[in-house]
């Protein structure tokens, strides 16, 4: 067996790519410089790298996707991996999708929640999920997980990661609105752990990543200030400027990611920031 990484190098892929190599596992990640996926002649390239009964990893993307010009880019990205990957050759593909698909809803997101996205970036990973679905059917395993942090994303995206980037910068944090929405959020690793078991395990079908536990933005920012004894910050709070993301709520039902992968269940925020929090300097 051997996986071939669709966008190697990346902020989650680097952390499968450290698991798979602790495990002595053949794999093969492919970056933009190995391969440009967005050149058509890339499909001709992955026709002859991928072997039989390889299992590919697909998390290239041009992410988040904030404008049609993104949404675009990252159509012809999945169009060029799909030309000529066969269906017969492969044994699985995994690819990793959001949570961003579903609609907002005060109800646990599971599995079979509605998918009717608001924003460009759900809008695209539905349209791939649903590409991908058409092809590649009994062999395609759809993973979503939830808001993702850890030290080296590369966005520095509002919560745990820039929250943890300021306080260690001696910075204030600033809050939207009292910081009350609540979301699920999980940490790199966790996810990255989940995906190697999917690529060991048997598992199809779509599978959310959540701790399934809720948490507000005020709470992220209060427990990363008690840190440290004599080192708080100012916690700040900003005129929101439209309606809070989700309308405030997004949780989890995770049955099947506890079923399938019990000891793999993501730690909630408060339990990981007192080992992770050190990583960011």
């Amino acid at each position: 067996m051997r996986v071939i990484i669709l966008g190697s190098g990346g902020f989650i892929s680097s952390e499968v790519e450290k698991i798979l190599k602790l495990k002595n596992a053949k794999y093969l990640g492919l970056k933009r410089k190995n391969i440009n996926l967005l050149k058509e002649t890339s499909s001709y390239k992955l026709n002859k790298i991928i072997k039989k009964n390889d299992i590919i990893l697909f998390i290239a993307a041009i992410a988040p996707a904030k404008n049609n010009h993104d949404l675009i880019i990252n159509l012809k990205i999945l169009k060029n991996v799909c030309n000529n990957i066969d269906y017969k050759k492969i044994k699985k593909i995994i690819y990793i999708s959001s949570d961003a698909v579903y609609s907002d809803t005060k109800k646990k997101i599971n599995e079979k929640s509605e998918t009717i996205p608001t924003s460009i970036h759900g809008m695209m990973h539905l349209i791939r999920e649903n590409y991908l679905r058409n092809i590649y059917n009994k062999k395609l395993c759809i993973v979503r997980p939830t808001l993702i942090y850890g030290s080296n994303d590369p966005h520095n995206s509002y919560g745990p990661n820039s929250f943890i980037r300021k306080y260690l910068n001696n910075e204030n944090i600033s809050l939207f609105g009292k910081g009350e929405e609540r979301r699920d959020h999980v940490w790199v690793k966790d996810v990255a752990n989940v995906i190697v078991e999917i690529i060991y395990n048997k598992f199809f079908g779509i599978i959310n990543i959540a701790t399934g536990k809720t948490i507000s933005f005020y709470k992220i920012a209060k427990t990363i200030n008690q840190l440290k004894q004599g080192n708080r910050k100012k916690i700040f709070f900003t005129k929101r400027n439209g309606p809070m993301p989700h309308n405030g709520l997004r949780k989890f039902d995770i049955k099947i990611l506890k079923n399938k992968f019990k000891k793999l269940v993501p730690k909630r925020f408060e339990k990981v920031l007192t080992n992770i929090y050190s990583q960011y300097k």
